[in-house]
């Protein structure tokens, strides 16, 4: 008999990350990462797939930026040595790169990089192209002699008690003060210890590729001129052989999220966002005469975005292979892999139930890490040829194997003439006869998409008794532009979508108590869940999880608050205050009765901490039964990425409050 799947059950579940093939493709490396409780982190380290079997290949604990040498060594960033630790504790910037056989033996170091490199491609043997995270006011100390070292590094520990802000956004989710940071790019030779700087220090570099000679290396990114970004890029080539960069399509009019060098052509996926502002779906242009040719119309994602709490780390969603450009797009309420042909034609390559969330392509076949039926994350093979594939890898299987795994029952219905796609599981050891309490889980973006992926949080609470359910309202990814705008809209359109689906739900499951429905939700699941306990009473409990109360302040506090208010809301502070104060939940505070659990994070720089507060206080200012939960040294990734015994406790917050109001 199956164990009930518990709450602390995801500290042994394995995450899989970044699988790339080796140039000859006899290997697949990969990232395997797990809890580590003890330390309250995550271990990182690199794995290798024969064609037959799985082989760890390190074990510090810190590996998860790598690339392929040759076909039998990887390089791969690691911080060993005790002096090079000590000299990162005192301030220095270094990133130290180690080589190491797929044949044994231990890791070797190879360079170091005086600086924090974010991500390195290989150009030829020992030339390496880098991003680097640059601070503009101390990055450059390698370049001093020792004595002007001590004394910037001095001045920079002296710095550490304060900020000094002259740009925005003044800081970012997950990044901190960003004040006079760049992304930069530069050219490491390995021979000489030399480094090279290719963008100029006030460029945010994006995306990076090589041409296939490696001589030309195009770069998208944004010159940042009057201390604020804009969010438009420019594309730009650097010369190899003669040391150059120029500027081949001017920034100021696209959003660029890619581009890759395709014979004598350079593919761009863009948007200029006219038709649906900064959320629009990008287009395929190919760059001809410094400007941008339409080349394949698109209307639909070109990104995973099927959510789930059971990934750590990213990896490669699109290539190019024999001549077709390969990219993960979400479709409905899944993320298929999808190819463009050079005659314009986009096809399905590989459409599967759940989600990929990478992969890689060689002659040896399609490798993807996928969350497949009800599985977590494992290392799928697929043949493009013929169409098949099969699960080489077991890393989660216990869960299905051992625990009990609550299948997902579709409740679809129609609204607006719309179909509208929902879902219901069924609480464990359910009986006829019995009722039992619900919660509603609302997904964030709101450009996402809820699916049949493994969740563990819902997992847990239908092992825990619960009726647990969700839907992708207007406003979700996976159904194009249109469906996905609702830009001026929050709170009217979607929300009625959501109460439409929460009276469906009670009418085909008569089994669920109506007096016992909870609602919970993070980010755009947040405001949602604000809005909706000031706008019905419905719901005997919540739980806002790094949430939106209020669009004036987050407008000018949040990371992306400048821009993002404006272009969602469709308003800005000083011409329509109104229309964001009417958008916003704390202005229905007073008209709360339910009692509210609220889930924030002080580093929070996507939905500020300072929303949750304003919340908080106007219920507990009206009467209301509230309880607000702060995370220090935490992100608005808390649910996803956050430290270990954090996202247990964070599990344990909103169970134990469901439990006390709905049980």
């Amino acid at each position: 008999m199956k164990e009930t799947l518990q709450l602390r059950d995801f500290l042994k579940y394995r995450f899989v990350s970044n699988v790339t093939y080796a140039p000859d493709g006899e290997h697949a490396a990969y990232v395997i990462a797990t809890c580590d409780e003890k330390h309250n982190t995550y271990q990182r380290r690199l794995y290798v797939w024969d064609g037959k079997a799985h082989k760890q290949l390190t074990n510090g604990g810190k590996e998860s930026m790598y690339l392929w040498e040759d076909k039998d060594t990887l390089l791969f960033s690691s911080l060993r040595d005790k002096q090079d630790q000590e000299a990162v504790e005192n301030g220095e910037e270094r990133t130290v790169f180690y080589r190491i056989s797929l044949h044994g033996g231990e890791a070797i170091k190879a360079f170091t990089i005086p600086l924090v490199v974010t991500g390195i491609q290989k150009v030829s043997d020992g030339c390496y192209a880098c991003t680097v995270d640059y601070d503009l006011n101390y990055s450059y100390c390698y370049s001093l002699d020792e004595e002007e070292k001590v004394k910037a590094l001095k001045e920079k520990k002296d710095m550490e008690d304060y900020e000094i802000l002259d740009e925005l956004p003044f800081y970012g989710n997950g990044l901190g003060y960003t004040n006079k940071k760049r992304n930069s790019l530069f050219l490491y030779e390995e021979n000489s210890d030399t480094l090279t700087r290719i963008s100029t220090d006030i460029m945010d570099v994006m995306d990076v590729k090589w041409d296939k000679e490696k001589q030309l290396l195009y770069y998208t990114g944004e010159v940042r001129i009057q201390h604020k970004q804009t969010g438009r890029q420019g594309i730009y080539v650097y010369d190899r052989k003669a040391g150059t960069s120029k500027c081949i399509l001017e920034q100021g009019e696209y959003m660029i999220s890619g581009i890759e060098p395709w014979g004598e052509e350079l593919l761009v996926i863009a948007s200029d966002g006219r038709r649906y502002g900064i959320n629009e779906n990008a287009q395929f242009y190919f760059l001809k005469k410094r400007k941008l040719e339409l080349f394949a119309a698109n209307e639909d994602s070109l990104w995973g975005s099927v959510g789930s709490d059971c990934r750590l780390g990213g990896g490669k969603s699109s290539c190019l292979y024999q001549d077709k450009y390969y990219f993960i797009t979400t479709r409905r309420h899944e993320a298929h892999i999808y190819a463009l042909d050079k005659q314009g034609d986009i096809q399905a390559v590989l459409e599967l139930s759940g989600s990929v969330d990478a992969f890689d392509i060689h002659d040896k076949g399609l490798i993807f890490i996928g969350m497949q039926e009800d599985l977590l994350q494992e290392l799928y093979q697929m043949d493009i040829t013929n169409k098949t594939y099969q699960r080489i890898s077991d890393y989660n299987m216990w869960v299905h194997e051992t625990k009990t795994i609550c299948p997902l029952e579709e409740c679809n219905f129609i609204s607006d003439d719309i179909t509208l796609y929902g879902w219901v599981m069924k609480p464990v050891g359910y009986e006829d006869g019995k009722q039992y309490p619900a919660i509603l889980d609302i997904h964030g973006g709101p450009r996402t998409v809820y699916g049949t992926v493994f969740y563990h949080e819902m997992q847990v609470w239908a092992n825990q008794g619960y009726f647990v359910f969700f839907m992708n309202p207007r406003g979700s990814d996976g159904r194009g532009n249109g469906f996905a705008d609702i830009n001026g809209k929050y709170g009217t359109i979607d929300y009625e979508d959501l109460m439409k689906f929460t009276d469906v739900v009670l009418e085909r499951y008569p089994a669920i108590d109506q007096q016992r429905v909870g609602v919970t939700g993070g980010s755009y699941g947040g405001f949602m869940t604000n809005w909706i306990i000031g706008h019905t009473n419905r719901f005997k409990a919540a739980a806002s999880q790094r949430s939106i109360a209020n669009w004036i302040s987050f407008a000018h506090t949040s990371d992306i608050g400048e821009f993002f208010t404006k272009d969602q809301q469709q308003a800005d502070t000083w011409e329509s205050v109104e229309e964001l104060w009417w958008h916003s939940p704390l202005k229905y505070a007073n008209q709360v009765k339910t009692p509210t659990l609220f889930i924030h994070s002080n580093e929070d720089y996507r939905c500020p901490y300072s929303e949750g507060l304003q919340m908080y206080s106007a219920l507990v200012e009206h009467g209301i039964e509230a309880r607000l939960c702060m995370f220090k040294g935490e992100n608005h990734e808390l649910s996803r990425s956050g430290k270990p015994k954090h996202r247990v406790k964070r599990l344990e917050e909103i169970t134990d409050w469901m439990q006390q109001h709905l049980k």
